[in-house]
C-alpha cells in the first residue's frame, strides 16, 4: 500500500486469479477508459461504493509505462487533495 500524507493513492496485491494486481485512483476521464480497456478493471469494493479506483490485471512487462503513469497521476489527484499546510510540509508543489 502506498499512502500520500495518510492517504492511499495505490495498493499491490493478488488478483483472484493469482497474478499481480494493482489498483489505483483514477480521474473520471481515465475511469470511464479504463473500464473498458483490455487488461483493467474497475476495482473491487472501490468501484462498487462509487470510487474511481481501477485495478490493472494484467501486468504484462509492456504495461509498465501505462502503470507507472496511472500511479503518478493516482499520486497527483490524491496529493491535490490534501490540505495546502500538509502538501507545503511534504514538501509537494502543485503548479
Amino acid at each position: 500500500m502506498w499512502k500520500v500524507g495518510g492517504k492511499v493513492f495505490a495498493i499491490g496485491g493478488w488478483s483472484k486469479e493469482g497474478s499481480e494486481a494493482y489498483i489505483f485512483k483514477t480521474s473520471d476521464l481515465n475511469f470511464d477508459f479504463l473500464s473498458d480497456h483490455e487488461g483493467y478493471r474497475p476495482a473491487p469494493y472501490f468501484a462498487n461504493r462509487g470510487m474511481k479506483w481501477i485495478q490493472q490485471t494484467d501486468t504484462r512487462g509492456h504495461l509498465d509505462e501505462e502503470l507507472r503513469y496511472y500511479i503518478s497521476e493516482s499520486y497527483r489527484i490524491v496529493s491535490l487533495g490534501l490540505s495546502k499546510r500538509k502538501r507545503m510540509e511534504l514538501g509537494i508543489v502543485v503548479e
